[in-house]
């Protein structure tokens, strides 16, 4: 039923996208993500699957290559990166909007300028309000798990959004982790045959896609991509729960580690969880309540599910892996402010810029954000935002 393999992340893409087996891929390569339709490309060559591979000039392209063949009833993938996803912008939207159930791999990578090419999470927060449903990666097995599932939750009929699976640039897409793969007939059964969808190659029940949509109607159509956002979080739960009967891998929206009783904790994103959760440890053994939370799927975000999680914590840290360069804080640290503003138990909050530009994020950094939550829970006051790592 599965086999345990070594590979990177953007392997790992590539042989979930193999199983999946799309009817379309349109890609332009770019780093770090480059690996994962350049290897996929190969699979096409060789006859091992059966998609249409669209070689194009850019993202904007190929997002618009994807919207096409989707339109017309396609299982269609992609993967970009950094600016490869920031030149896609206008077309995410447009994506989102006809409820086209896309899927796309990302590495996060951070945005120009100046030019860089490892990770930060800028370009997947700069989408995050484009109506793509947004999952984090851990590790390679999470990337390999999140991509499956996201099939499933992007053709589900009560969701039909496009879906976001990333990874941490070069330090998941190009180290090796050992990971569990399925078979490849599980996956198959698992993803299912497309599900029909009114699309334009439908001719005996016309629809039309892309129209004018002026005062008369945009306003609800509007809404209704809000509404489908909120339909999916009982979806994403839903197809967890089956892909845990599969595997035996649980995902929930978020995971906690050693909060039950923590009263001082931090929040992140992606790879840098598995070196706060070492700190974790050794400041337990230290008789420090401390305790982390990770987020996996950050759209749609569970701010009720957040709340109640975090309600006997007292001093928190919310870690941004990019900066909002609004004078105040993190794209994270604005949902946590907003997810926590009606408990009965607000915690004193503290926001914490790391790890730009692929800065190496080490374990003396999370214990000096602990550091500065202890010294906020003794002084009884926070400081806003605190840059960890950065030269001064």
């Amino acid at each position: 039923m599965s086999i345990r393999v070594a590979k990177t992340g953007n392997e790992a893409f590539a042989e979930a996208m193999r199983q999946i087996n799309p009817d379309v891929v349109a890609a332009y390569p770019i780093t770090p993500a480059t690996e994962i339709v350049q290897i996929f490309s190969q699979f096409v060559a060789d006859g091992i699957v059966k998609t249409e591979y669209i070689a194009v000039e850019s993202e904007h392209s190929a997002m618009s290559a994807c919207i096409g063949a989707s339109a017309a009833g396609a299982r269609t993938m992609t993967g970009t990166s950094s600016q490869g996803l920031a030149l896609m912008w206008e077309m995410l939207y447009i994506a989102a909007g006809l409820r086209l159930p896309i899927i796309m791999s990302v590495v996060n990578r951070a945005l120009s300028s100046p030019i860089n090419i490892h990770c930060d999470h800028s370009d997947g927060m700069g989408a995050r309000d484009s109506g793509w449903i947004q999952i984090f990666s851990e590790n390679v097995q999470e990337a390999y798990d999140n991509i499956i599932q996201a099939v499933r939750i992007a053709e589900h009929p009560d969701v039909r959004l496009p879906v976001m699976a990333t990874t941490d640039g070069f330090i998941l897409s190009h180290c090796l982790e050992v990971a569990e793969f399925l078979d490849d007939d599980v996956v198959q059964k698992f993803v299912g045959d497309a599900p029909h969808r009114p699309n334009i190659l439908d001719f005996e029940n016309p629809i039309t896609l892309g129209a004018l949509d002026l005062q008369d109607y945009y306003f609800e159509h509007r809404r209704q991509v809000a509404e489908a956002m909120s339909k999916s979080i009982k979806a994403i739960d839903e197809i967890a729960s089956e892909y845990e009967k599969l595997t035996g891998r649980r995902y929930d929206f978020f995971e906690t580690y050693k909060l039950d009783d923590a009263e001082y904790a931090i929040i992140l994103i992606g790879s840098t969880t598995g070196t706060a959760k070492d700190v974790v440890d050794e400041l337990r053994s230290k008789g420090k309540k401390v305790g982390l939370m990770k987020i996996r799927v950050f759209r749609p975000f569970n701010y009720l599910k957040v709340r109640k999680a975090l309600e006997n914590v007292k001093v928190l840290g919310v870690m941004d892996r990019a900066d909002g360069l609004n004078s105040f804080c993190g794209p994270l640290y604005s949902e946590i402010c907003t997810s926590l503003y009606e408990a009965n138990n607000r915690p004193l909050l503290m926001n914490f810029i790391y790890g730009l530009g692929g800065r190496e994020v080490k374990e003396e950094d999370i214990e000096n954000t602990f550091e500065h939550l202890f010294r906020a829970g003794k002084e009884g006051k926070t400081v806003n935002t605190v840059y960890i790592g950065v030269r001064e």
